[in-house]
């Protein structure tokens, strides 16, 4: 299977990730086949270098380099949040505000990954700039409600905690659909059953960043797959953000308007 690439020039390589596909291969999933860095490497027929990282369930722009330097550059400029990334997610009940939640987070540790972290650390400051672009309440009863009710949210990190985003919603009361950690079971199984959200519902939309090898201003946008389409189109959202309809691929001067791990 081929990755779509959103843009590609002689340092850099962008491809939209596909939800459940991982970036690289670790010692916990060694036996994993379907990986982001060698299905690109093979593609394109080079050595791709990572400078920032999506979670398994999340779907967006990933962005290389495709030199060692060039990578070490853009990992310093995600270190150094100069990168603005913009993500959406569908979310539970109604989020209608624009706000910023500034609320810091305790490092979650994974039970054999971390093994030998410590688990004492302070929580470290986590903010996220989030607005809500529309609602919808659906007839399909879920526990002791007769409806269920979701929102269409844009969120632009400005720091970069472990699972930021998905626990910034949790903490509005607001969890991503399909969110199996920090999110509503039920309200998960009856969006799956019902609208074919069986997948985490967040997405890395945009990247917008200074080139960094030339400094022009670069801004990469990733489409919505099918599972995303078809809850569009389910909740009348389609047209909210045309941006996924008529995108063109392949397009060194895309530019726009206008930080590390997937939030």
């Amino acid at each position: 299977m081929s990755l779509e690439i959103i843009y590609q020039d002689e340092w850099l390589v962008a491809v939209n990730k596909p939800s459940g596909w991982l970036v690289h291969r670790s010692w916990l999933d060694r036996d994993e086949k379907v990986v982001v860095m060698q299905t690109v490497r093979d593609q394109i027929g080079q050595h791709v270098f990572t400078a920032h990282r999506l979670d398994r369930p999340t779907s967006g722009v990933l962005l290389m380099g495709l030199s060692s330097e060039t990578g070490r550059l853009l990992a310093q400029q995600f270190e150094q949040h100069q990168i603005q990334k913009r993500y959406h997610a569908i979310v539970r009940g109604w989020l209608q505000a624009e706000g910023e939640l500034d609320y810091a987070l305790t490092e979650e540790l994974d039970k054999i990954g971390d093994k030998y972290s410590r688990a004492d650390k302070a929580p470290q400051p986590a903010v996220t700039h989030y607005r809500g672009l529309a609602v919808t309440e659906m007839p399909v009863a879920v526990g002791r409600y007769a409806t269920a009710r979701y929102s269409l949210v844009e969120m632009l990190p400005k720091t970069g905690r472990k699972h930021q985003l998905r626990r910034h919603m949790a903490h509005l009361r607001h969890p991503i659909i399909g969110d199996s950690k920090h999110g509503d079971l039920r309200q998960n199984r009856a969006a799956a059953a019902q609208f074919g959200c069986d997948r985490l519902m967040l997405h890395a939309s945009e990247l917008s960043l200074a080139h960094p090898v030339t400094g022009e201003p670069l801004t990469l946008r990733a489409r919505f797959d099918a599972t995303w389409m078809q809850a569009l189109s389910h909740f009348g959202w389609r047209g909210i953000l045309p941006m996924n309809e008529d995108l063109e691929f392949n397009a060194p001067d895309v530019q726009d308007e206008l930080n590390e791990p997937d939030t």
